[in-house]
């Protein structure tokens, strides 16, 4: 074994030897090849006086200069900037309640010239020269082309379909309304403020579409948030915004068509190519993208060949509606339209088209919005009330108008009330019309800062208009009377597989004695900035384990859904609004903690009214023998879970205590009571036998900090507060 060890020892240090050699070697080869060529410079570096390293030096500077001002690393840095920027403002948005398209339009006003060019004028001209705002707007322009398109994907026209009967009425009115107000209103404005070199009709045209428009987008994500999707009042609101999107871009794209083309014949002209083009892609090729899909909806089979004819047929859709006159982002909007149906399909594409559109692009959009807005143009009194006019007239004509026409189809004051004030919230679509009759000449920059105030001004108030409404029209509820013999349980879970989990915790409680029991299981999306056809993806999706379990165990469980932005305020809200008795959800973890009850769960034992149990799971695969650790008075709370499990008569229940319990207490609760009173950490020693251990809140909290708490890592454990 010795001379073993010899040969292995010799062996390494003959081939660390060898490759010693061999790197010094290369490195005098190197070397002489270097200083030959050397000599063949006709001035040496010891010949270089003292002035030219100094312009060397100088000269490195500039090269770095040059490099910021490269019009690669100037995108690159605009694009950093508006990312952090829009994305930090998106929250702040949110945070009061607000779209995050809201934090993305304020921080393209704040990179503009109405804050950072007026403030830091060099900041500004450093970071947005003039030459690069073409290579901005181009990205921008893609960004938008992407955002159409999965616009169009987005409007289900079968809904429009089903609930064609009322919502066109509320559609067509809610356009009609505000647009004859906007002409009115173009009439008194265009001597002062319309284009010298633009007849009237074009002016008036786009300031009646300007002022009609809404945004289907934004609509969408308010009613996922407040949990209306499958409300009448939000699929109605819904059904008419996607039908008000569908009609004010045809309409556009005739306004398009009459400012290109100059006159009325051309303007036919350029119609007719439209309409014989739209029913090109609707008879053409919508069935053939539909037989596509049927054999290919699945992240499987949708790759890079499928990916690429649906883009193509993007891209092409854009490009001959940009040369028809009608403008490229209504190709997109129509190749968007005629997807195949199938969700899966339109999910798994979504997917990959969304995130790089709405994260990245879009925002760029935005901010070349925000270069474009002089709000100091607004710099008399009198340009404020015209613009308070264009506010005023804008409300009242969306809000008015659509809430009439629902009141007049039969809809509650309430409902009508809240449609009007979802249908008047403009957004991006707004920004969208009101740049391109900018780029057109058809808008003065006076009246594009205007309209663009007037976007922020329509989205801002939606929300808290319709809490106003609701505040005005919200019932006086008596508290629920309290029933012993009632039972109900509330399954809060995120990953689809823990609500399997915790619905088998749930069945141990719901004894035969309760006449009164449910289980709601409640699944949120931690964004509402999801599409709807991805939501209905998601939800179905959310729930199939469990309603699976659920089948499989003979137990009537039921559902709710909702994408929000604030999964654990709203998760409160739920557990506090009906009269639950106990509501379980899984262990979260903080980013830099191992706490299992961190997080947003840490909350739910403050804020939540009923009991709380948290599930950390060790993967149990039967709930037979279940115990629980009693290791103080305080603890008793505990032994009403375990008179439900003995009720139900599927497991097993075992108490185990470190204290002396009243004999009382034994006969009323009919399980297994250890005799010996034992310490804590032979508690969680005999515990580990079990299928599940029940603990409290207390206990846990004394026993995770210390050594014994790693006894109980091997574990499932439900940690519950009271």
């Amino acid at each position: 074994m010795h001379t073993s060890r010899r040969k292995k020892g010799l062996a390494n240090y003959k081939n660390s030897l060898l490759s010693l050699v061999i790197v010094s070697g290369i490195a005098a080869i190197l070397w002489v090849i270097i200083n030959q060529g050397e000599k063949l410079s006709l001035i040496s570096e010891t010949q270089v006086p003292l002035k030219k390293v100094a312009e060397t030096s100088i000269s490195t500077f500039n090269a770095f200069a040059e490099n910021l001002s490269h019009p690669l690393a100037l995108l690159l840095l605009q694009i950093i900037v508006i990312i952090g920027i829009a994305r930090l403002l998106g929250k702040v948005m949110v945070r009061i309640g607000q779209p995050t398209v809201m934090g993305e339009i304020i921080a393209g006003i704040i990179l503009g010239p109405s804050l950072l060019g007026l403030v830091f004028p060099e900041a500004n001209a450093f970071l947005f020269p003039i030459h690069s705002l073409g290579n901005l707007q181009l990205v921008s322009q893609i960004g938008l082309i992407l955002f159409m398109f999965i616009i169009g994907m987005d409007l289900d026209l079968r809904v429009i379909r089903k609930n064609a009967q009322s919502a066109m009425i509320i559609s067509h009115v809610s356009i009609a309304v505000p647009f004859l107000l906007g002409v009115m209103l173009a009439y008194l404005l265009y001597p002062s403020f319309g284009p010298q070199q633009m007849g009237f009709t074009a002016f008036a045209l786009f300031i009646g579409i300007a002022v009609s428009i809404t945004a289907f987008p934004v609509l969408a994500r308010i009613v996922q948030e407040r949990g209306w999707t499958k409300s009448d009042v939000g699929t109605t609101a819904i059904t008419c915004a996607a039908a008000n999107d569908i009609t004010a871009w045809f309409l556009l794209a005739a306004v398009i068509a009459l400012v290109k083309a100059g006159n009325i014949n051309s303007a036919l002209v350029s119609l007719g190519l439209s309409a014989a083009y739209i029913t090109f892609m609707i008879m053409v090729m919508k069935p053939l993208f539909h037989r596509i899909a049927e054999q290919n909806f699945t992240k499987e089979t949708i790759n890079k060949p499928i990916v690429a004819i649906f883009l193509f047929s993007l891209i092409v859709s854009s490009y001959i509606t940009e040369v028809i006159g009608i403008h490229a982002l209504f190709g997109a909007f129509l190749a968007g339209v005629i997807m195949p149906t199938n969700i899966n399909f339109r999910h798994v594409f979504q997917e990959k088209v969304e995130d790089l559109s709405q994260v990245l692009l879009l925002p760029l959009f935005f901010v070349y919005t925000g270069l474009r807005t002089q709000i100091g143009l607004l710099n008399e009194p009198h340009l404020w009330l015209v613009f308070a006019a264009i506010v005023a007239v804008a409300t009242i004509g969306k809000f008015a108008g659509s809430a009439l026409a629902a009141r007049w189809v039969g809809q509650s004051w309430k409902n009508s009330l809240i449609i009007g004030a979802l249908m008047n919230t403009r957004g991006l679509m707004e920004l969208i019309v009101l740049n391109i009759g900018y780029d057109l000449g058809v808008l003065t920059p006076q009246v594009f800062a205007m309209m663009v105030l007037m976007a922020l001004v329509t989205t801002f108030m939606t929300g808290p208009a319709i809490d106003t409404i609701e505040y005005f029209y919200q019932k006086k509820v008596l508290p629920p009377l309290t029933n012993a013999s009632a039972f109900n349980i509330l399954i809060s879970f995120g990953a689809p597989p823990v609500g399997s989990r915790l619905l088998l915790i749930a069945e141990k409680f719901t004894s035969p004695k309760h006449k009164q029991k449910s289980i709601t299981a409640a699944h949120f999306s931690p964004s509402a900035d999801i599409s709807l056809q991805n939501a209905k993806l998601f939800e179905k999706e959310g729930f199939e384990p469990i309603l699976a379990t659920a089948k499989d165990r003979n137990m009537k469980i039921k559902t709710y859904y909702m994408a929000t932005n604030e999964v654990r305020k709203k998760i409160t809200e739920t557990a506090n609004s009906d009269s639950y008795n106990l509501m379980l959800v899984g262990s979260s973890k903080q980013l830099l903690s191992s706490d299992e009850t961190g997080g947003k769960v840490s909350h739910f034992f403050d804020d939540v009214e009923c009991s709380v149990g948290v599930l950390i799971d060790r993967g149990f695969t039967e709930l037979n023998r279940i115990a629980i650790i009693l290791d103080d008075p305080s603890d008793n709370h505990l032994l009403r879970l375990g008179q439900l499990i003995t009720e139900n008569a599927t497991a097993n229940i075992t108490a185990l205590a470190s204290f002396e319990m009243a004999i009382p207490e034994k006969e009323l609760f009919r399980f297994t009571l250890m005799d010996d009173v034992m310490h804590t950490d032979k508690l969680i020693e005999a515990a580990a036998d079990y299928d599940l251990t029940i603990v409290s809140l207390n206990f846990w909290k004394k026993t995770k900090d210390y050594s014994i708490g790693a006894l109980l890592e091997s574990q499932s454990l439900l940690i519950v507060n009271k």
